[in-house]
């Protein structure tokens, strides 16, 4: 039987590298959070989980300058593992916590390449789950992921649910990883859950986002939707270099732990300055709701003969980067947006708006 525990969400500063070695600075940062919010959160129940939000070891400097991929890839991205998972093994090896965090990492096998990676580390201090990004945060994320490059993938680690939705089983629970933009597209959540997910992160996602409410509205439906609890903390302020004196809040807060039912257990509004999310996780609980209602443990009547014929029909590009490295920013507008956009006019999925118009 799991007891219930807390799970933290950090809120951290963080500043954005320019190599590598910058990487060190945020998670000293990081690691005094912890620190305090293990001993304020343990007087309620025991901390279990704490969740660095996406962005938290870098920044976010690859997407904001529009920064050559393969300059990045080489001078800031990780290894995985590697010394920064290893500074956050001690984290959770000190406090006797299982850690989730992300980082844009390389991969083995592909040179001057990068992609987005969430993973989850154990109270020993060892990774037990990668998770590669499947939906980046178009159009001004940089980083490749799986479909960018689906046919060696699938080559490489099957056409299977856990070659893009990776779930691991721990004495907490069952874990796994939805980023920012990911939690946007109900599947991903879907995909987890069908793979056995009973707590996720999902974090980070900026202005406007945040502010305008996608961010809560999508989180908690992803949690009723599959019945899980989705930790999804956002990054406070963000220093774009480590020389910079402008501290700016360009994620808006909004942190949230959602319940298996939807309902929001633990919540903070604002970002600013380093700070976290926290609340209790019954995973027993969640288990008896899953396997006792009559009504709302949606996913024991889902129709898939009929919901496979949706997706008949691709729709956005597989294999983009197979042979190049990813788009700039505005390479990324003409070469994939526009023609996107204009296939779901062309299909007659979208009706095009009235340009003479007017528009609300």
């Amino acid at each position: 039987m799991i007891e219930p525990y807390n799970a933290v969400g950090l809120i951290p500063t963080m500043w954005g590298v320019s190599e590598r070695a910058d990487i060190m600075r945020n998670i000293e940062h990081q690691a005094h959070m912890v620190k305090a919010a293990c001993w304020l959160t343990g007087l309620d129940l025991p901390v279990k989980l704490i969740a660095f939000p996406e962005g938290a070891l870098q920044g976010f400097n690859d997407e904001v300058l529009d920064l050559d991929h393969a300059t990045f890839a080489n001078s800031c991205a990780i290894d995985i593992p590697g010394p920064e998972t290893d500074a956050l093994g001690e984290i959770a090896r000190q406090y006797g916590v299982f850690v989730m965090a992300q980082a844009k990492a390389r991969h083995p096998e592909w040179a001057d390449r990068f992609f987005n990676v969430g993973f989850i580390i154990d109270p020993s201090g060892a990774v037990i789950l990668r998770h590669y990004k499947t939906m980046p945060l178009f159009p001004v994320e940089h980083s490749m992921c799986p479909h960018d490059v689906y046919d060696w993938w699938i080559d490489r680690y099957g056409r299977n649910l856990d070659a893009f939705w990776p779930v691991v089983d721990t004495p907490i629970g069952r874990l796994g990883i939805m980023m920012a933009n990911e939690g946007s597209y109900p599947e991903n959540a879907r995909g987890l859950a069908m793979n056995g997910c009973e707590l996720v992160y999902r974090a980070s996602i900026p202005l406007p986002a945040a502010a305008n409410d996608y961010f809560e509205i999508q989180t908690r439906a992803r949690a009723l939707d599959n019945n899980m609890y989705v930790l999804a903390p956002n990054v406070g302020t963000y220093y774009l270099t480590k020389d910079s004196e402008a501290p700016i809040d360009a994620f808006g807060g909004n942190s949230i732990l959602a319940d298996y039912r939807g309902q929001v257990v633990g919540q903070l509004r604002y970002g600013g300055v380093s700070t976290w999310v926290c609340g209790p996780v019954h995973i027993e609980a969640l288990r008896h709701h899953r396997a006792s209602s009559l009504w709302s443990n949606w996913m024991k009547d889902l129709r898939t003969e009929m919901f496979q014929m949706i997706y008949e029909q691709p729709i956005y590009p597989k294999n983009l980067y197979a042979e190049r490295a990813p788009y700039t920013h505005a390479e990324y507008q003409t070469e994939v947006i526009d023609r996107q956009v204009a296939l779901m006019h062309e299909r007659g999925i979208w009706v095009p708006p009235d340009r003479g118009g007017n528009s609300a």
